[in-house]
């Protein structure tokens, strides 16, 4: 499977840097996960939004969930879609509160959020505890830290895997979450510095003792806030994991 960077600025985008979001890549079918503010834009310059197989969203955080918005429009209102999405809906796995919570952020008024619930075009599923296929994808999902309802994913195809923490402090899940993963894409929001609040997101340090502990081959570094000294961030994950890397938008990696 391949895996392209859409954005990966943290808590919110940064100059000419979209928040989260991410493709993956496999048997020609295309997996987004997170879908945050700038995100879709990034994807209209890869391929047709309607090419999207199934959406993943980690937690429901703006800057993970916002351009959401943008793509109900797209799929309403597009005068020509290469199919009808009203029949062939959009599966969106995400936590269960998603379909109240994206039709409020897209809905202006009570008098729409009344009618509107976005079950025209997705079809909602919660994130799955246990693997399920989407698409070619064996994906599942566990619990983590941060203060609202988020989760981990771990992605499986051809005896390849791709582990995402999304946003979180460290936990006892991450372990078997990362496992043994080709690839770990984690998020560290700031360093180790004795002022950083407990939990919420990693630290540099953090991240690559997760990695170096999970025996991952690989660790790509997220989420880092436009405030925040990325090379800093890299340093710590490198003093502990020298693999460690920044991803980068419009990188691609093959996992």
């Amino acid at each position: 499977m391949r895996l392209t960077i859409l954005g990966c600025s943290g808590s919110v985008p940064g100059p000419g840097e979209p928040a989260s979001g991410y493709l993956l890549d496999a048997d020609g079918f295309r997996l987004g996960l997170e879908f945050g503010n700038g995100v879709f834009a990034e994807l209209q310059r890869r391929c047709d939004p309607f090419d999207l197989g199934a959406l993943v969203l980690s937690h429901l955080h703006p800057d993970h969930c916002a351009d959401v918005t943008a793509m109900t429009v797209l799929r309403r209102y597009h005068p020509a879609p290469p199919y009808d999405p009203t029949e062939r809906k959009l599966p969106v796995y995400a936590p269960a509160n998603a379909p109240a919570r994206l039709a409020m952020a897209y809905a202006p008024d009570e008098t729409e959020l009344a009618g509107t619930d976005l079950s025209d075009v997705y079809e909602f599923h919660a994130l799955p505890a246990e693997p399920v296929k989407i698409g070619p994808f064996e994906v599942s999902a566990v619990p983590v830290d941060h203060p609202t309802e988020a989760f981990g994913v771990r992605v499986r195809h051809d005896g390849a895997t791709f582990a995402y923490t999304g946003d979180t402090g460290p936990c006892d899940t991450l372990d078997g979450l990362v496992r043994g993963a080709d690839v770990l894409l984690a998020e560290a929001s700031w360093t180790d510095a004795p002022e950083r609040p407990a939990g919420v997101h990693l630290s540099g340090r953090q991240a690559g003792e997760l990695a170096r502990d999970a025996g991952v081959e690989r660790l790509l570094i997220t989420h880092v806030a436009p405030w925040t000294d990325r090379d800093a961030i890299l340093a710590e994950a490198r003093g502990v994991f020298p693999a460690a890397e920044l991803a980068e938008r419009d990188a691609v990696y093959d996992v």
